[in-house]
């Protein structure tokens, strides 16, 4: 095959994998100009597509690249345009940092640092305890669990302790896996008879990094293999870092004696950023990746997003790009025109999807679940809750609200509401995540 269609054939992969509206965007400009054996060089727009990638999709091109031509590809960006030297001399920086860590057997994003982590009455405490654990790893706050909604920051704190313990104790044996892997490679271990060299691999380590654990619900195996090596490194003094979307009581489908050693340390949990720190979050990423802002754009985007910092930062990274194709300043209507699929207009009415997509993302579970006839507690309680707050929230009938629900009847939506409100009125905890989630769902 020539390079185009190698090419072709990956993009083709890549847009199933994410849509047409990211594909169009993102990757269809993305040229493929050498592979030779193992390396490809991609030719990308600007930097801030290579950013953009890196921080979404970082292994999705050369997975697609790696299933069309039969072997493992690592890619190289070569950027179009010019790059401000002072912009070129960090990205060498970090990437060398990147590939230090990554020859140690340590995988942490470099750019994910204490010190570009902003801060205020939202995250202050999490970021207070993660920097008292990379002072002082395995003798203070073991395990620390860190929680919050989606993009948040989690997993930026989490690996900052990482990077700052890399540099200030070489010796260390750090990794730093997502629950997901860690999963996939328990079930390897078992399929291959490998289980003595998982254990090897996980419980002779100094720093323990696991993102999203929550990903080990109803996983028994994998339960039971974390079970012993928290056990193990806690026992050595050794420290270990968790996150999650919940906190662990609300971890459901796992055995009780792991969520208690989720929780014998500290649990620290981070909230959705106030105006002043969504504002301060923009000057910052801005401020780095050398974006001029106004500050009605700075005031613009920090009120459209409200509870998703990525977001926030995602938008951003687009409007750099953007500005950098075409040399049009950024203002409020140019920002108002690229983010129209992402930011809404304060006029757009509270809408039955609107809250299934915030209560499935604080529940941690697809819409879709919400929609299907599954009767367990995991899928049964965000649904009546969801119920609920449509029926608080907009002006929807009993009957549409049930069609939302993959076509449930208006019976179900007044139970649901029904047992909503009595639980509310007993269960304080509860009236507050839920009055929490009416806030979001109205701002």
């Amino acid at each position: 095959m020539s390079l185009e269609e190698i090419w072709e054939k990956s993009l083709s992969l890549i847009e199933k994998k994410v849509g047409v509206n990211l594909f169009e965007l993102w990757f269809k400009p993305i040229k493929l100009v050498q592979l030779k054996e193992q390396n490809a060089s991609m030719e990308i727009p600007n930097r801030f597509y290579k950013e953009w990638i890196e921080d979404y999709y970082p292994n999705l091109m050369s997975d697609a690249l790696g299933g069309v031509v039969g072997h493992p590809v690592t890619i190289k960006f070569k950027i179009a345009e010019k790059v401000d030297a002072e912009l070129k001399k960090m990205d060498a920086r970090l990437e060398g940092r990147k590939q230090r860590l990554a020859n140690k057997g340590i995988h942490l994003n470099p750019k994910y640092t204490f010190e570009n982590f902003i801060t205020g009455p939202s995250n202050q405490f999490a970021h207070a305890a993660a920097v008292a654990v990379a002072d002082s790893p395995g003798m203070s706050y073991n395990p620390l669990f860190v929680y919050g909604g989606v993009g948040l920051g989690k997993t930026h704190l989490i690996t900052a302790i990482g990077n700052i313990i890399a540099d200030k104790r070489r010796e260390f044996n750090i990794l730093y896996v997502s629950a997901e892997q860690f999963t996939n490679e328990v079930v390897a271990a078992v399929r291959h008879g490998k289980t003595e060299e998982l254990k090897g691999k996980y419980r002779n380590l100094d720093l323990l990094l696991i993102d999203d654990i929550q990903f080990i619900e109803n996983k028994n195996a994998t339960q039971e293999e974390l079970f012993h090596t928290i056990n193990t490194l806690y026992e050595r003094q050794k420290q270990i870092v968790l996150s999650s979307d919940r906190p662990p009581k609300e971890i459901k489908a796992i055995t009780d004696r792991l969520r208690s050693r989720f929780s014998m340390g500290l649990i620290a949990d981070i909230q959705p950023p106030e105006l002043e720190l969504r504002m301060a979050i923009i000057q910052k990423k801005a401020e780095i990746e050398k974006i001029k802002l106004t500050e009605n754009v700075v005031a613009f985007l920090a009120t459209k997003i409200k509870t998703n910092i990525r977001e926030l930062e995602g938008c951003l990274i687009r409007l750099g790009a953007h500005t950098s194709l075409t040399g049009s300043p950024i203002d409020v209507d140019m920002a108002r025109d690229v983010l129209k699929d992402i930011i809404s207009d304060d006029e757009r009415p509270v809408t039955v999807e609107n809250i299934l997509k915030v209560v499935s993302e604080f529940y941690g579970i697809k819409c879709q679940e919400m929609k299907s006839k599954k009767r367990t507690r995991e899928i049964a309680l965000p649904r009546q809750v969801a119920m609920y707050l449509s029926k608080q929230c907009t002006d929807a009938s009993l009957n549409d609200i049930g069609k939302n629900f993959g076509g449930k009847d208006h019976a179900t939506v007044i139970y649901a509401c029904k047992q909503m409100e009595e639980k509310r009125a007993k269960d304080e905890d509860f009236d507050r995540k839920v009055q929490g989630l009416i806030n979001r769902i109205k701002t």
